[in-house]
């Protein structure tokens, strides 16, 4: 898991940062601009995307194709520009509910790559995708990073999208937003278990992250809970000691994960897919 960058409106130095609305959902965009304003926030320069989701978990009518089309719209400028080939790697494990996001997106990518070559003249058109569910070290004895820089070496991607799991600043956020950036991940960040980063220093090629808060930290809640009773004067570094290690989800968090997972799965196709609707895309992942 990684952390969740905040996403607020701010005026600093080297930072620009503005609201909009697409597809009926909220989205916020902060790009850091210079080193002053890397350093003010504490992120490396680049684009970040906060797509609030809310009236996927209410249901609301249309909300899926929505989420889509509005995930979709706000990845593609974060690609690199051309038609090159792309490797779409899924992050986490899959038998932990909450850390499952990446690995059950990937699950939902058209994979292109091989129909290329196999045959060109029915999917020429196509741009080539390649997935790959990483796992995690203690079951692959591999360093999600190590078998990724490994295939990027292989198959030389023009970018490689990691999808991962986020561990949430707000209990507002947990299963309502997806957050998008061009500066790479760390996968375990969130949850104070850093391993090896995957960005374009390390592969050489641009590294777009997208991922769901799925989990809050006990501290976080409890904070969130004090203050939605007023009674936020609490400390708290108190908080933290107290419930050290404690790390929260929802009760629904299962059927929660499987919709928001298909959500990034097929925005991340239509994204590479210009020329795909919805139905061809369940058409042809069925």
């Amino acid at each position: 898991m990684w952390k969740e960058t905040a996403g607020e409106t701010t005026r600093l130095p080297g930072v620009e940062a503005w609201e909009e609305e697409r597809e009926g959902f909220r989205v916020s965009t902060v790009k850091v601009l210079s080193p002053e304003g890397a350093r003010e926030l504490g992120k490396p320069e680049g684009t970040y995307v906060t797509l609030m989701l809310s009236g996927l978990l209410r249901r609301e009518e249309s909300a899926f194709p929505r989420a889509v089309t509005a995930l979709a719209a706000e990845l593609r400028p974060l690609l690199p520009p051309g038609e090159g080939g792309v490797l779409v790697v899924g992050l986490g494990n899959r038998s932990i509910t909450p850390d499952a996001v990446g690995p059950l997106c990937a699950d939902h990518i058209l994979v292109t790559r091989h129909l290329i070559h196999q045959a060109p003249e029915h999917f020429g058109a196509f741009r080539p995708v390649a997935a790959l569910a990483a796992g995690v070290l203690g079951t692959t004895g591999m360093e999600s990073g190590e078998m990724v820089a490994a295939l990027v070496e292989k198959i030389s991607p023009a970018c490689v999208i990691a999808v991962d799991a986020l561990a949430s600043r707000s209990l507002g956020r947990v299963c309502r937003t997806v957050q998008l950036s061009d500066t790479g991940i760390v996968p375990g960040s969130g949850v104070g278990n850093d391993r090896f980063a995957l960005n374009k220093e390390t592969l050489g090629v641009p590294v777009i992250a997208l991922g769901v808060p799925t989990v809050v930290d006990a501290a976080t809640l409890c904070a969130d809970v004090l203050a939605g009773a007023g009674l936020s004067e609490c400390d708290p570094s108190v908080l933290g000691e107290a419930a050290a290690g404690v790390i929260v989800t929802p009760r629904e968090i299962d059927s929660q994960v499987s919709d928001l997972s298909k959500v990034l799965g097929y925005g991340i196709n239509q994204a590479l897919q210009k020329d795909l609707s919805l139905a061809d895309l369940e058409m042809l992942l069925s």
